[in-house]
Parts: structure tokens; sequence; C-alpha cells
């Protein structure tokens, strides 16, 4: 038996489920991004990025650091989701390469599932867009993706 909804109930439900999405996504993103700037320092992420092969690692390593920490903001906020949320699909395309995808899958042995995730999460914020609680909403008055025509 399933309970009937209205399209505005449906609608109300999407728009929460969008924000939350989009709400932890970036306090993860934030989380990683703090982590970097603060406990390992931009020198510390420098050394690293150099030892697994990330090209350029002095230029990417306070890009990604603070692409993690401002953008994670932003995210929370709503602000230039998409754009924000398409270079979170790079960052994690490129830490799965460069740093998990030797280890298998399970994040406890540093592997993938975690950056996939995210990825993913992040995929589906750019083509759903920000939603209506959001300060994209209010600056440019879009709440939904344009691929939304096609559903």
């Amino acid at each position: 038996m399933s309970i009937p909804t209205s399209t505005s109930t449906t609608r109300s439900v999407s728009n929460i489920a969008i924000t939350l999405l989009r709400v932890v996504v970036g306090l993860v993103f934030v989380a990683y991004g703090w982590q970097k700037i603060s406990t390992n320092t931009i020198a510390g992420v420098t050394g690293y990025f150099t030892s697994i092969g990330v090209p350029l690692p002095e230029l990417m390593a306070p890009f990604i650091a603070y692409l993690e920490l401002l953008g994670g903001a932003a995210l929370i906020l709503g602000l230039l989701t998409r754009p924000l949320a398409l270079l979170f699909v790079c960052d994690m395309i490129g830490a799965a390469i460069f740093a998990h995808l030797p280890s298998g899958f399970y994040v406890e042995n540093g592997g993938y599932s975690q950056v996939l995730l995210l990825g993913t999460a992040s995929l589906a914020i750019a083509l759903i867009g920000p939603g209506p609680y959001s300060v994209d909403r209010y600056l440019f008055g879009r709440t939904e993706s344009r691929a939304s025509v096609l559903a």
C-alpha cells in the first residue's frame, strides 16, 4: 500500500534532500581542507603529493587544500554550487588515481570507497543543482538543473 503524495510534498522533500546532501558533502570537504591546512600544513601536503606522483605538487597542494576548505564552505551555503561540485568531482578522481586505487576498495585500507562516494555525491549535486535553499537561488534565481527537462 502506498501513501499518496502531492506534487508539492514531493518537491518539498526533494528540496530538503538536496540541501542535506549539499551541506553534508560540504562539511566533509571543509573537514578535509582544514586537515590539510592546519594539521598537515601545505608543505606536508606538497611533500605527500610529490611522493605519490601528483603533477605540479607545489601548485596542486594549496589549490586542493583551499578548494576543499573554502569550496566546501561555499557548497554548504549553495554558492557557485555547480562549478564547485564539478571541481570536487575532479578532485576525487585525482585522489582515487594517485592515492587510493592501489589500496583496493575499503577505506580502512586506504582504498577508494570514500572518494567514490564523495565524487558521486558531488556529481549528483552538479547535475541536480543547488536547490531553493541556497545562495545561488537568490543570486541567479534558478533552483533546478537545465537537465530536468529530460525527466
